[in-house]
């Protein structure tokens, strides 16, 4: 678990929550093996680089201006972290067209890559697996399930008091779940879409501490999505996982209807 937060994440195995130890000034990520051009960098520039790298887990997918913008760094410069990050296989391009744009070619932006995402996990991923696959041979998917919704759920009674605060506003419950979600470590965040006569939000995250275990065990998208409905009070849609190769977990969230409270255990 991660000094400090000994909530973070899913908790009850430990491992499974530890996996943002750089988003609060813990170690840098592992190269696990790969190029190992960002060890040899000074050590400034090596700050620097991890900030880019920080900065595409919380923002991405974001573009090398945009990077450049809120940094405060030329984007000559952050454009040379950028490809040292990409030699070092810890992130990818993405070509992502603007919101309602028809036209044009897409944006080259920047996203995490699996190893990336695998960077920032911890040590008991392994042993957690094995635990998994342990109680599924013992138990059997019951139990499995069992487990997993007692994991999801003690996640969700974290959140819910941020969410609650928020007031009846889908809207307002959106991005207070956004934010919530960025504190236990998923690098939460909450985005208005133009959906023309609809009003909706996309609720992200750019890191899941389970990544590996959840494509496995699908299940835990499938609770996790579940969860999220009850916390806002109304039906969403999973538009993709980390766990499925997304570059992120996308939530899609309609914010024009009036919540429906759901009383959790």
């Amino acid at each position: 678990m991660a000094t400090g937060h000994a909530s973070r994440g899913f908790s009850g195995t430990q491992g499974f929550a530890a996996g943002v130890r750089g988003r609060r000034g813990g170690s840098r990520p592992a190269t696990d093996g790969r190029s190992q051009a960002g060890a040899a960098l000074p050590e400034i520039e090596s700050r620097t680089r991890d900030r880019v790298l920080q900065m595409v887990l919380d923002l991405g997918p974001v573009s090398a201006a945009d990077l450049a913008k809120r940094l405060g760094h030329t984007p000559t410069a952050v454009r040379r972290h950028l490809d040292g990050l990409l030699a070092d296989d810890l992130i990818e391009v993405k070509l992502v067209r603007s919101p309602g744009s028809r036209a044009g070619r897409p944006a080259r932006q920047f996203v995490l890559s699996r190893a990336g995402q695998a960077s920032l996990g911890d040590d008991y991923l392994g042993i957690a697996r094995i635990a998994m696959r342990e109680l599924d041979r013992i138990g059997g998917e019951e139990a499995v399930d069992r487990f997993i919704a007692d994991r999801v759920d003690d996640l969700g009674r974290r959140l819910a008091p941020a969410v609650e605060a928020a007031g009846d506003d889908i809207a307002d419950r959106v991005r207070a779940l956004g934010a919530a979600l960025a504190d236990e470590g998923f690098a939460g965040s909450s985005t208005t879409v133009d959906a023309g006569p609809m009003t909706v939000m996309q609720l992200c995250q750019g890191h899941c501490p389970v990544q590996e275990l959840a494509a496995e065990y699908p299940r835990f998208c499938e609770r996790e999505t579940k969860m999220f409905a009850e916390l806002l009070g109304v039906d969403v849609r999973r538009l993709s996982t980390l766990a499925a190769g997304g570059h992120i977990c996308n939530t899609h969230v309609p914010t024009g209807r009036a919540a429906v409270r759901i009383t959790r255990r």
